[in-house]
């Protein structure tokens, strides 16, 4: 996110959208899916129970966007399609990353606790 923060920061938009998609490429390696094309990998995570709903359609979303960026088009991705797939990866990340760790947390302790 780092890259795709400093590409949106100097106005390159096209480059922040297609930073974002790397980004879910390396999350989904990171998660564990053995698939090669990020559309397939980001189901995976849907059927792993990794994320549902609204974060899966989000992802497609974001990978559709960072697709519009890395193919030559007429069309390129505006400041403000760049800053919501910003706004939106980071939503994603901390979903996987962090709530999920919290909740985790949060069940262990109640169990531990009795409660």
């Amino acid at each position: 996110m780092v890259e795709a923060r400093a590409c949106f920061d100097a106005n390159l938009y096209t480059a922040a959208a297609v930073m974002v998609r790397r980004t879910l490429e390396g999350m989904c390696i990171e998660q564990g899916t053995q698939k090669k094309a990020l559309f397939q990998a980001l189901q995976a995570l849907r059927d792993n129970g990794k994320i549902e709903g609204r974060l899966f359609d989000w992802a497609q979303a974001l990978r559709v966007l960072g697709n519009q960026g890395a193919h030559f088009s007429e069309e390129s991705v505006s400041r403000e399609d760049a800053a919501d797939a910003l706004s939106l990866a980071e939503a994603l990340l901390n979903y996987i990353y962090v709530f999920t760790a919290k909740y985790e947390e949060f069940q262990k302790r109640r169990q531990t606790s009795g409660n």
